[in-house]
């Protein structure tokens, strides 16, 4: 019947159109990630079996075709990163909870000021700093492995916390709402290969702990002074005091602003 065929047709579009997008979103997802060259490397290894078959090498072809079979049993182990920051960006659907950083008004306004005057003088001092801004998840197994503060976000504790040869100042600072949860935390290294030389332990648990999570981290080099902020597994280097007010804000917005692009992807 024509209506059938009408139908079906649409379910077959709709379908075509549902695939397509999950796989550019798993593409947006490992992208700039070690699971590209992983990918790179299984697509090669399945072209050579496809030639050793059409050429007649059955030898060469039944061993490829059993490492390909391991390789795929192997392949949640591999990506066991990736598959963690999917699993928690699918949990973190906007249905499930509303953001830690929402505040209001007067709070917003009185910690973004103490956080971007921490930096800038940080920055001017060149006095390194790694501050992780919660988002959904929680990060609690990364706060216990530093010392509990629970202290309201201040430029002055901030100050005492990083200064130089104190206990805290080589760990990271965890500020959830308002508050700074934890101090001296260790947080996982970033793994990506195409992470620049030049960039040291700060840069790389900033964009570590990025990669498995949505917190925002943002790095004062001890070097350089230079400002940093990793989220989403990517590196916006060299801000300035006003971008990095302004990357502030559209992070403690209301949600209709959060789409806002802010950031200059670098690798």
């Amino acid at each position: 019947m024509p209506g059938s065929n009408t139908y079906y047709s649409i379910i077959a579009l709709l379908d075509i159109a549902l695939v397509t997008f999950v796989l550019y979103k798993i593409f947006l997802l490992i992208k700039g990630t070690r699971a590209i060259q992983l990918l790179k490397g299984l697509g090669i290894l399945l072209a050579v079996t496809i030639i050793s078959q059409w050429a007649g090498l059955y030898t060469i072809n039944w061993l490829l075709q059993k490492t390909i079979g391991m390789v795929f049993v192997a392949l949640p182990v591999v990506f066991q990163p990736e598959l963690r920051r999917a699993l928690e960006q699918l949990g973190r659907g906007k249905i499930f909870a509303s953001s830690s950083r929402q505040l209001g008004p007067e709070a917003r306004k009185r910690l973004l000021e103490e956080l971007v005057r921490a930096i800038s003088q940080a920055s001017q001092q060149k006095i390194g700093m790694l501050i992780v801004l919660v988002g959904e998840s929680k990060l609690h197994e990364f706060t216990e492995t530093g010392t509990y503060i629970d202290g309201v976000v201040s430029r002055e504790l901030l100050a005492n916390i990083f200064s130089p040869n104190t206990p805290l100042h080589d760990g990271a600072v965890i500020i959830d709402g308002e508050r700074v949860v934890a101090a001296g935390c260790l947080l996982p290294l970033s793994e990506n290969r195409e992470v620049g030389r030049e960039l040291g332990t700060r840069h790389r648990a900033a964009l570590g702990i990025s990669e498995v999570s949505d917190a925002v981290a943002i790095v004062v080099s001890e070097e350089t002074g230079t400002i940093s902020v990793a989220q989403e597994g990517n590196l916006t280097r060299y801000l300035s005091e006003k971008s990095l007010k302004e990357m502030l804000e559209v992070l403690y917005s209301a949600p209709e602003n959060q789409n806002r692009p802010w950031w200059r992807k670098v690798r």
